[in-house]
C-alpha cells in the first residue's frame, strides 16, 4: 500500500495549522447572535474533521489513484465483490456530505482555502469517474450496488447544483448522464431502494434530461405508505429498529419531494407533511445523544456512524429545526458524538482512511455488504457545515442536549407522540 500523508496538502498549498478561525459578522444586528468561544471552536473541530476524513479520497481521485490508494476493508462474510462497489461508495458518499460546505462561498480564511482545496478536487475527480480512459473509471454498470450510490452522488450534486454540477464540461456532464441511465437496467430492492431509483430520475429531471416519472413515483408512493407513525418510516412491509430512516429515507424523500414538487409532480402538502414527520425524527435522535456523546448502537449499518443523525443535520442547515431544539444544543449534541467517535483510536488507520467500527476499528461490527467506501456515510452528519460561519448555529453559546439536561436535573419540557 502507498503511504502518504494527506494532510500535507495545506502545507504544499502553504496554508498554515487552523488554531483560530472568526468570520466577520455580516447582517447579523437583527438576529441577536452572541459569538461564544465554545462555539467558534465547534466550527472549527467540525470543519477540519470533515476535511481530514474526505480529503483521502478526493485528493486521491482527482489524480486517478482511488483505486491505487483506498485500502479495502471488508467484514467477515462480504456478500460483494469490493474493487468493483467499493469506490464508487466512498465517492458517491463522501460528496453528498460535502457538498453544501461545498456551496458555500469562497474566500481566504483557512476554512475556505481548505474548502478550495476539496472544490478542485471534485472537479478533477469527477472527470475521471465517468472517464472509461481514466484508471478511475468507476463502475456504474455491473452489479446492484451502484445504483445505490449512484444516488447518493446524486443526492450531493444536487444539494449544491451551481457549484458541483453548472461548472461540470459538457463531456463530463454527458459521459454522467450516460452512466444514470445504464442504471435503470438494475432492479431495485423493494426496500430503501426504491429511493434510489427515484433520486436518480429526479436528478435527470433537474438537469433538463428525459426521465422515468414512474420510476419516481413508486419510490415515493411506497415511503409514504410505509409510514407508520411518530417519525418513522418501515424499510419495506416489516419495521425493523435501526438508523435507515437518517441514512437514506427521510432525506432522500424530503430531497425528491422538494425538487418534484417544483417541478409539479407532487403537491406541496406532500413535501410539508414529510418536512413535519422528519422534524419529529430529529426529535427522537436528538433525546437518543447520551450526555457523553454515545447513542444506541442498535440495527444495521451502525458502521455509518454520524450517519445516523443526518435529519438532525439536514435540518439544522436548511434552518428547519423543530422549535423544541435550539441550533446551540444540535450543535453541542452533534460534536459531542463526532468526539466520541472520531477520536477514538483505530477509527482512521495510519494512511488516514476510516477503518470498520463504530467507535474504533470493530471490522466484526460490520454488516456483510460493508467495504472501507461504505463508511464515508459518515459525512452525511456534517450538512450542518453548509451554513455560514456566522449563522446562529455555529455562534449563540453553547447549550446543552436534552439527555444532558435529564441527567443533570435541569427543567425539561415533556415529550409527545405526534400523528400525521
Amino acid at each position: 500500500m502507498e503511504r502518504r500523508k494527506f494532510v500535507s496538502i495545506l502545507s504544499i498549498a502553504g496554508i498554515a495549522p487552523i488554531s483560530t478561525f472568526e468570520r466577520p459578522m455580516e447582517n447579523m444586528a437583527d438576529k441577536k447572535v452572541t459569538t461564544d468561544k465554545n462555539s467558534v471552536s465547534d466550527r472549527i473541530y467540525c470543519s477540519d474533521l470533515l476535511f481530514r476524513i474526505s480529503e483521502p479520497v478526493l485528493q486521491s481521485i482527482s489524480e486517478g489513484k482511488l483505486k491505487k490508494r483506498m485500502p479495502l476493508e471488508i467484514a467477515p462474510n462480504y456478500n460483494l465483490v469490493a474493487a468493483k462497489v467499493s469506490y464508487l461508495e466512498a465517492f458517491g458518499r463522501t460528496v453528498c456530505g460535502i457538498s453544501p460546505w461545498l456551496s458555500l462561498a469562497d474566500d481566504d480564511t483557512p476554512e475556505g482555502q481548505k474548502r478550495k482545496i476539496l472544490k478542485e478536487y471534485y472537479y478533477k475527480g469527477i472527470a475521471n469517474a465517468v472517464d472509461p480512459s481514466s484508471p478511475d473509471y468507476l463502475n456504474f454498470r455491473s452489479l446492484s450496488q451502484p445504483l445505490v450510490d449512484s444516488a447518493h452522488l446524486c443526492q450531493g450534486i444536487l444539494r449544491a447544483p451551481k457549484v458541483l454540477w453548472d461548472p461540470l464540461d459538457k463531456k463530463t456532464k454527458d459521459r454522467f448522464i450516460s452512466e444514470l441511465i445504464h442504471l435503470r437496467s438494475i432492479r431495485p430492492a423493494y426496500n430503501n431502494w426504491l429511493l434510489f431509483a427515484s433520486m436518480i430520475e429526479t436528478f435527470l429531471l433537474f438537469v433538463g434530461e428525459e426521465y422515468e416519472v414512474l420510476r419516481i413515483l413508486i419510490g415515493v408512493k411506497k415511503i409514504q405508505e410505509w409510514y407508520k407513525g411518530d417519525g418513522w418510516y418501515s424499510d419495506g412491509n416489516d419495521f425493523t429498529m435501526d438508523y435507515y430512516n437518517s441514512y437514506v429515507i427521510q432525506p432522500m424523500l424530503v430531497d425528491i419531494l422538494k425538487i418534484c414538487t417544483d417541478k409539479k409532480i407532487f403537491e406541496l402538502k406532500e413535501y410539508e407533511q414529510a418536512i413535519l414527520r422528519m422534524k419529529r425524527y430529529a426529535i427522537i435522535l436528538e433525546r437518543m445523544i447520551a450526555p457523553d456523546g454515545t447513542y444506541p448502537a442498535l440495527g444495521r449499518s451502525m458502521t455509518y456512524r454520524t450517519g445516523a443523525f443526518q435529519p438532525l443535520a439536514q435540518l439544522a442547515y436548511e434552518n428547519k429545526l423543530p422549535e423544541e431544539l435550539s441550533p446551540a444544543q444540535v450543535r453541542c449534541a452533534m460534536t459531542a458524538v463526532m468526539k466520541r467517535i472520531f477520536e477514538f483510536e483505530g477509527t482512521f488507520d495510519e494512511n488516514g482512511w476510516l477503518q470498520l467500527g463504530i467507535c474504533g476499528h470493530q471490522p466484526e461490527a460490520a454488516d456483510i455488504y460493508t467495504s472501507t467506501g461504505s463508511l464515508y456515510n459518515c459525512l452525511q452528519g456534517f450538512l450542518a457545515l453548509g451554513l455560514p460561519a456566522d449563522a446562529p448555529f455555529w455562534n449563540n453559546p453553547a447549550a446543552d442536549w436534552t439527555s444532558k439536561k435529564i441527567w443533570a436535573g435541569k427543567k425539561i419540557k415533556a415529550d409527545h407522540a405526534i400523528h400525521l
